[in-house]
């Protein structure tokens, strides 16, 4: 066995951090979006509310 002693609670926080960890890294991989998605959908929704406008009469 090791000489130096083990602090356990330096231990388990560390393996909770690096759980919490892979469980971050799993939800952005499963729910994230890449920035070039995020910028097509901006420019759909830009393009989308121009149209409507358009479309808009003088009417209100």
């Amino acid at each position: 066995m090791s000489d130096t002693p083990i602090n356990l609670n330096r231990a388990r926080k560390a393996r909770a951090r690096a759980e919490a960890r892979a469980k971050a890294d799993a939800n952005s991989a499963k729910h994230g979006r890449t920035k070039a998605e995020k910028a097509l959908e901006a420019d759909r929704n830009a393009k989308a509310a121009r149209t409507l406008d358009q479309h808009k009469t003088g009417d209100d």
